[in-house]
């Protein structure tokens, strides 16, 4: 019960999602009771050994004094959290104990990675032999490139880093000239193979803007009939380009989610990256994209793919779905993470299309399932307002209906009052009556005209 010094915590999941709760809970408690974990150390460090899969799963640690610690975790645990996806172990410290736990390859991973993050405080830092590392990449960064990569105190390093789960930095030999005095410098980035190719085509990206031609100088259009990660490039026209990419690049990250695969743009190429699934999707997405620039998109049959959702609209209330220029349909898309668009079937019947490869759920946000969700909301709406208004017509019409003939009647009436003056003195009254109907007047207008023309005779 509550009177006792502890109670236990029950934790169930698998062997990787059990340790990354446990060392969360210890880390916690350690910070409120200094020195538990010390009593009950080698129980947690011993805790499952050698029991995944591969029979290699364990946990290794590390001791750090204060002002190491605060640099290992980084700002808000964010080189904790670089360290643990770029690696794939569990990365917790608990005091000033950092366990990684994982299988052996995942282990060593992390504690290179760590050592290498303590090292560039002394200076710069070289991977030897990173070309035969399979968990790394190289992009050569030109020299006055760097700054711009790196950014304002590492922030677009960082970024890069959070997005795609890698760690990056510049490794330079001490016996080589650095980059800003050679032609470049090697960036290196750890992670898993999607993650680097994502980090790198990111950096390809920024480096292309900067420094135009450094990759694409007679680059070509490549197709790989791989099954597994590969990299495909389309070339884009330059007047498509915009087009594609989107305000803030939204078109392009809309493509790419929807897809599954890994959608950037270095000058003009789309590089395409993902499975052969995802690679063939994702340039089919591009495809449809340009076709709506000219015209109407024909997709004959949907029955067969698995991506896809079909929805047949009410013809009165397309309009309403889409939006202006479609932009309740941009607002469902950036909400569920789909591309969803109106298409022409086999026989010239528009119906609306959502793809994704999330299928979505009845409780998620995401997927196709929110999207269809949400079309319905609008379709409802419509069909409810327009319901409304066909109750109400009858009554409403009436009322509208019995004023204007009040008005028409009393303005039919007053140009025979007024008429014998105007025909009195014709040359001078034309002139404002005309005026008066212009400027809108109505009869009041004429009127006040009448008796300014009126008064002459009088003197």
């Amino acid at each position: 019960g509550r009177n006792k010094d502890y109670e236990k915590l029950a934790i169930f999941g698998s062997i990787r999602g059990r340790r990354g709760a446990e060392l969360k809970v210890l880390s916690a408690v350690e910070t409120k009771a200094p020195g538990y974990f010390e009593r009950i150390r080698d129980d947690v460090v011993n805790r499952d050994r050698g029991k995944d899969p591969e029979g290699t799963w364990g946990t290794d640690t590390m001791t750090f004094q204060d002002d190491e610690l605060s640099y290992a975790l980084g700002k808000q645990g964010g080189t904790r959290k670089k360290l643990e996806r770029s690696s794939g172990a569990v990365v917790q410290y608990v005091g000033h104990v950092a366990l990684f736990s994982g299988t052996r390859a995942e282990r060593r991973r992390a504690k290179e990675y760590m050592k290498w993050l303590f090292g560039q405080l002394e200076g710069p830092v070289y991977v030897d032999n990173w070309e035969d590392r399979n968990d790394c990449t190289v992009v050569h960064v030109p020299s006055d490139c760097i700054g711009y990569i790196t950014g304002s105190r590492r922030a677009t390093l960082g970024r890069m880093e959070e997005e795609w789960g890698t760690l990056m930095f510049f490794m330079t030999k001490d016996s080589s000239k650095g980059g800003r005095q050679g032609w470049s410098e090697q960036l290196i980035i750890f992670g898993d193979e999607r993650g680097r190719r994502g980090a790198e085509l990111k950096c390809m990206n920024e480096i292309e803007k900067k420094a135009p031609g450094t990759f694409t100088r007679g680059l070509k259009e490549k197709t790989s009939d791989s099954r597994h990660f590969d990299t495909d490039r389309l070339a884009i026209k330059e007047d498509e380009l915009s087009y594609v990419i989107g305000k803030e690049a939204a078109t392009q990250k809309k493509l790419e989610k929807a897809a599954g695969a890994i959608l950037q743009f270095v000058g003009r190429f789309a590089f395409i990256a993902g499975s052969l699934k995802e690679r063939r999707r994702c340039a089919e997405f591009i495809g449809w994209l340009l076709q709506q620039m000219r015209g109407a998109v024909t997709i004959p049959d949907v029955s067969r793919r698995e991506d896809c959702t079909e929805m047949h609209i009410p013809m009165n209330c397309k309009g309403w779905v889409t939006g202006n220029r479609g932009s309740e349909l941009r607002r469902m898309e950036q909400e569920t993470g789909v591309y969803m668009f109106m298409a022409l079937d086999g026989r010239g019947e528009e119906r609306l299309l959502i793809f994704s490869t999330d299928s979505g759920s009845k409780t998620s946000p995401q997927g196709r399932m929110a999207a269809e969700r949400l079309v319905n909301e609008l379709v409802q709406e419509k069909l409810r307002d327009d319901g409304q208004r066909a109750d109400s017509r009858p009554r409403s019409g009436s009322r509208r209906r019995s004023p204007p003939r009040g008005r028409s009647d009393s303005r039919r009436r007053s140009p025979p009052r007024r008429s014998p003056p105007r025909r009195s003195s014709p040359p001078r009254r034309s002139p404002s009556y005309q005026r008066g109907r212009g400027g809108g007047g109505g009869g009041g207008g004429r009127g006040r005209d009448d008796s300014r023309y009126r008064s002459p005779p009088r003197r």
